[in-house]
């Protein structure tokens, strides 16, 4: 017997703010059977159709309103891997959106990451690309 990951769940002060912040940064959409509007206290996006993988097991996000606002450093995080461009690209696409850069371990060899905040404070990581991986050989 075994679980699957229905969805992550993501609190926030203001969760259509988040699905809609966090669509544009993954490409993901809402459930146009059930859209996220403001004032919403629940709101799911998902990965856009596609692929062999079934509805319920694409990565969903779904962002829970909470009245507290975030203090501490997360438990856990998402690392994300650009789908078109380089590391540096997306993290400027990404801080053009309104996320904040918390750190660069980017390596001499070009290995590393960047540690980025959405705009409610929660930290995530822009990883190389594959073609960027690739290029150097892992």
């Amino acid at each position: 017997m075994t679980s699957r990951i229905q969805h992550t769940t993501i609190d926030a002060r203001d969760a259509y703010a988040q699905s809609v912040w966090w669509s544009g940064v993954l490409g993901y959409v809402e459930d146009p059977d059930d859209p996220n509007l403001p004032g919403h206290e629940e709101c799911m996006i998902f990965p856009p159709a596609g692929g062999d993988a079934p509805a319920e097991s694409r990565g969903r996000l779904l962002f829970i309103e909470v009245p507290e606002g975030k203090e501490l450093k997360n438990r856990l995080h998402l690392d994300l891997r650009p789908v078109d461009g380089t590391r540096e690209q997306e993290t400027e696409r990404l801080l053009g959106l309104g996320a904040t850069q918390l750190a660069d371990h980017r390596r001499p060899d070009g290995s590393g990451w960047f540690t980025l905040a959405d705009p409610e404070g929660n930290e995530f990581c822009i990883l190389r690309s594959d073609a960027e991986v690739a290029a150097q050989g892992g």
